[in-house]
């Protein structure tokens, strides 16, 4: 094997098809292992060494024993060097490769964690990973508290608490967290997002949150006294213009600025999606994308949508920038594109998101379509 390969990256260098980086490790072999002898050779002897070697390299033809044994014994050390040419060309080969992914890798980054920021109606902030679990506040007859895993949890312990109260739960790059709403639906909030939400719902006829950037819904079924009937409380997640309403249902919204796209996909139940007097109603498995002036619903494998609820990045033929973004959000991280990199590129495979930043890039080099590199707070991407 190693030989096939070294016998590959002459052919390559004999036909001019190397990069610069092969064709410096044969021409780097060659003055090596002809300048080893250059110190131990009368200069005739050296000069016909080397030529033996270059031809040698320039033939493809490897030096007979029968021939080794008439020439000088030191000029037949440089012959048995020629031939184990591949063995010799693999070693700079390999090493080369090993160089290069070490510096690709030298600065790596650590993954992201739980975490975010919650300001309270009073503006007050308060970093949740600084929190200790146990109660955080009281506010409008609703206590907030935190749980060993990092959860936000909202308890009502009025029956009759303001409704008036907004409280926003901020993640930054890098972060991610869940809360417990009053009414009992569990929001999911990715990196570089933010919640937006009523302290108490209990006086609204309508369950009324805003969203930037992703989240994912558990929405509880609820249901409020008006004129003294008994009426199903709708929850509205309203993000770019758009509103998505629902009874009770799992859906995620994606509507960060950096998409092209509002992305609203349905797991369970029944949502409608609207903006500028257009909606759209979803089943399960189906998604909106919403372009502001169209809404298109198509089938989409939600395994790839909530990836990142789920602990993974999920690469299955998911298009390459969407899944650099994501990898830009969860580690903090620019990317950077060299011209050479086609858009037209997809992604296949899993990876948790638990990993070094090095671990994932590694896995998507692996299809052998793009190379990257770390420096700083940047990634490199190049063909």
């Amino acid at each position: 094997m190693n030989n096939q390969r070294s016998e590959s990256l002459l052919k390559k260098y004999l036909a001019g098809q190397c990069t610069p980086e092969e064709q410096a490790i044969v021409e780097s072999w060659y003055y090596e292992i002809s300048g080893k002898q250059k110190d131990n050779l009368p200069e005739p002897d050296y000069l016909t060494m080397k030529q033996d070697i270059f031809n040698a390299i320039h033939t493809g033809e490897q030096q007979q024993p029968g021939r080794i044994t008439r020439i000088w014994p030191r000029i037949a050390a440089a012959a048995i060097a020629i031939v184990t040419i591949g063995a010799g060309l693999f070693y700079y080969y390999d090493q080369s490769v090993k160089n290069e992914q070490y510096a690709a890798y030298a600065h790596d980054v650590e993954p992201g964690r739980q975490g975010a920021t919650l300001t309270l109606a009073n503006g007050k902030k308060i970093l949740i990973n600084d929190a200790l679990a146990g109660n955080i506040a009281s506010q409008s007859g609703v206590r907030i508290t935190k749980a060993a895993d990092g959860q936000v949890i909202y308890e009502v312990t009025d029956q009759q608490p303001a409704s008036s109260d907004y409280n926003t739960l901020s993640t930054s790059a890098g972060e991610q967290t869940r809360v417990r709403l009053p009414d009992g639906s569990l929001v999911y909030l990715n990196s570089a997002s933010s919640l937006k939400y009523p302290v108490s719902f209990s006086r609204s006829a309508v369950r009324r949150v805003s969203l930037t950037g992703e989240g994912y819904f558990e929405i509880s079924k609820s249901f409020i006294s008006i004129g003294g009937e008994r009426t199903r409380q709708s929850f509205v997640v309203e993000s770019r213009g758009q509103q998505v309403e629902v009874l009770g249902t799992h859906f995620n919204v994606n509507s960060y600025v950096d998409e092209p796209a509002v992305a609203t996909t349905l797991l369970e139940g029944s949502v409608k999606v609207s903006q500028g007097g257009k909606d759209v109603i979803l089943k399960p498995g189906e998604q909106a994308v919403n372009l502001g002036n169209t809404i298109a619903v198509s089938p989409v494998d939600t395994e790839s949508i909530t990836d990142w609820k789920d602990g993974d990045f999920y690469f299955e033929h998911v298009e390459f920038r969407s899944v650099m973004r994501k990898i830009g959000r969860w580690y903090n991280v620019e990317i950077i594109y060299d011209a050479s990199v086609p858009d037209n590129i997809t992604s296949n495979g899993l990876i948790s998101r638990n990993n070094k930043l090095s671990e994932v890039l590694k896995s998507i080099e692996k299809a052998g379509e793009v190379h990257f590199k770390i420096q700083g707070n940047k990634v490199y991407v190049t063909k």
